[in-house]
């Protein structure tokens, strides 16, 4: 029931995405004040249950999101953050697997590739049944900041952040688009309808991309809206009637060459959950940004404790 969980909540709750919802959380007061907060707005859609409850309250959820850690405190290296989450993430692991065994389960709690590896070893599910929420905000963030450039809607924009949720991410240009039209062709297109557009530096895109997130919590304290759309959209793919691709992190089986670590690429994600990766042309360099990126996380899961 933090700032990101109760956010994921009241955006499922008025997106009427969930008929029943339940907040868990080890600050039981604040966890019951979330709830009513939320619940006292629901009547402006059809009937919504809300709980704040216990482990034994979500049993036989259809799905399960994990936001659960602390925040990074001063002085504390990234590892220190990641062990202290991790320890947190394997209390709660088979307390809610047991009563939510068949749930798909989506990890939210940062460093989330990193999180989403130590869930998929621990919880003993199958890998279909596990996401993370990986680079679906990034991409998010990627997909305005174009639309802002070249002023056309998001929804025609077709382009993704692959990688790691964190430093090492990275755009393939490649395989980014604009209604079937790559961006540096729309670009072109642009010029020649005469309007007044400026060729996008794309590495000040990515700095963008990384740097957004940081920026908004030396003003505000924190991030939760942006990523609790992403979120609630992910699970609207999973109750939905067919599937739908998203750059969510999932364990990589040998694509591109990587193997046993969870990072972001092109996912078929539907309601039998992960069904696979989406193999995407890239260019010989963009591949190595992935793998430099898979290298990154491998590092860091060496250094932590997993038993």
């Amino acid at each position: 029931a933090g700032s990101v969980g109760s956010t994921i909540a009241y955006t499922l709750a008025h997106d009427e995405i969930a008929s029943e919802i339940v907040l868990i959380d080890i600050n039981k007061e604040k966890v019951e004040g979330e709830v009513m907060d939320i619940e006292q707005g629901t009547c402006f859609r059809s009937p919504v249950s809300l709980v704040a409850g216990d482990y034994a309250d979500a049993k036989d959820s259809d799905i399960v999101i994990i936001t659960s850690g602390i925040a990074r405190k001063p002085g504390q290296t990234r590892i220190e953050l990641t062990q202290t989450n991790v320890n947190i993430l394997k209390s709660i692991t088979p307390q809610i697997v047991k009563e939510a065994p068949d749930a798909k389960y989506i990890i939210v709690s940062n460093p989330v590739d990193i999180m989403t590896y130590v869930f998929t070893k621990i919880s003993g599910l199958s890998e279909n049944q596990i996401m993370g929420s990986g680079t679906i905000l990034d991409t998010a963030r990627l997909r305005y900041g174009l639309s802002e450039h070249f002023k056309v809607a998001q929804r025609n924009i077709h382009a993704y952040v692959f990688g790691e949720h964190g430093d090492t991410s990275f755009i393939p240009w490649s395989g980014a688009y604009i209604s079937g039209v790559s961006v540096d062709e729309y670009y072109d297109l642009e010029k020649k309808l005469g309007k007044d557009i400026e060729p996008i530096d794309k590495e000040a895109m990515l700095q963008y991309v990384q740097k957004s997130g940081g920026e908004i919590i030396s003003k505000k304290g924190a991030t939760f809206y942006a990523v609790s759309s992403s979120v609630c959209k992910l699970c609207s793919l999973l109750v939905a009637s067919s599937e739908s691709i998203s750059t969510v992190s999932t364990m990589m089986h040998g694509e591109y060459g990587i193997e046993d670590v969870c990072l972001s690429t092109l996912t078929l994600v539907g309601p039998n959950g992960v069904q696979g990766k989406v193999p995407m042309r890239m260019t010989k360099t963009e591949i190595e940004q992935l793998k430099k990126s898979a290298d990154a996380l491998k590092e860091i899961i060496a250094q932590i404790d997993l038993n």
